[in-house]
């Protein structure tokens, strides 16, 4: 309990080698120069110094403004020496882009890539510029003349890549989409060329490929429907394919005949699906080989 008897603690009192200053704060009070009062010292002198800069910058001004007052030619005014800068939109905008670099060349010294490994649909051009190449750099890509925005189907079916200097396009709900970087896929001889240049809407969802290619979605249960809105987002949100346009489709007469099912035991509950009768709940589509609406299909551009 020394501290009772002595409040001032034991700290060692400054030898008179060190070299003792006013304190900045309190005129009638000395402090040393250690290390620990340089911050402190240094601040204070910062501020004396900019204080002097300021006057001297005002006694200049108003020598400037007498000179004026008397018919004197005098400079350009003299921007105070001392006032703080305005960060505006010029010095923000800097700012993002310097912070934007550093981030960027840092993932790219740490990752490899400069978006830290990101692959995400921010990542990609089409989010923000979702029109296909081939109309903008016909060059880049394989078509000689390059499509149009809407389509209809006779002119989306010359895109199935029978043509070698085309695109290869596929369909669905409505959508079209450029699948070109895959021609082993949805090529001629491709596991999914049936696909290509036709809107098979339907056969994504109850995965009946041979005799399903139609965009006519009339007796679907929920599941093959939601599996088409499956499918209609993967191809949009791929890396490697893009959207180039929609399909022109004449009206579905509302009265025809529903597209028959592929497997027979499905084709009396999706019908009944239609009039009310079974419930969609209970049944599940029946797929071929290819995409499933409860798994992913094993593509070979997975």
């Amino acid at each position: 309990m020394s501290w009772i008897w002595n409040p001032s603690g034991d700290a060692s009192k400054p030898t008179p080698a060190q070299e003792m200053v006013p304190d900045p704060s309190d005129p009638n009070r000395m402090v040393s120069k250690k290390a620990a009062n340089q911050p402190f010292l240094a601040y204070h002198e910062y501020k004396r110094e900019q204080e002097q800069l300021h006057q001297t910058w005002l006694q200049r001004k108003k020598e400037r403004e007498e000179k004026l007052a008397r018919g004197e030619a005098v400079g350009p005014e003299e921007r105070d020496p001392t006032a703080q800068e305005e960060v505006g939109l010029l010095g923000f905008l800097k700012f993002i882009v310097y912070f934007v670099l550093i981030v960027a060349l840092a993932g790219k010294f740490f990752t490899g890539s400069f978006l830290w490994e990101y692959d995400g649909k921010w990542a990609r051009l089409k989010t923000y510029w979702p029109v296909s190449c081939n109309v903008l750099f016909p060059s880049l890509r394989f078509a000689r003349n390059p499509p149009v925005a809407y389509f209809r189907n006779p002119y989306l079916a010359t895109f199935d890549g029978m043509d070698p200097n085309k695109p290869i396009y596929i369909a669905i709900d409505g959508e079209v989409f450029d699948v070109s970087s895959n021609r082993r896929v949805y090529g001629p001889g491709g596991s999914y060329n049936s696909m290509a240049g036709i809107d098979a809407a339907r056969s994504f969802g109850t995965g009946c490929f041979q005799t399903h290619r139609t965009h006519d979605l009339r007796g679907l249960t929920d599941a093959e429907l939601k599996s088409v809105q499956h499918w209609k987002k993967f191809f949009a949100e791929h890396k490697s394919y893009f959207k180039v346009g929609k399909v022109l489709h004449a009206p579905i007469d509302p009265q025809g005949p529903i597209p028959e099912h592929c497997n027979p035991t499905k084709e009396q509950p999706a019908h009944q699906t239609q009039t009310g009768g079974a419930s969609e709940s209970s049944s599940k589509p029946w797929v071929q080989p290819g995409p499933s609406p409860t798994r992913k299909p094993e593509h070979e551009e997975l």
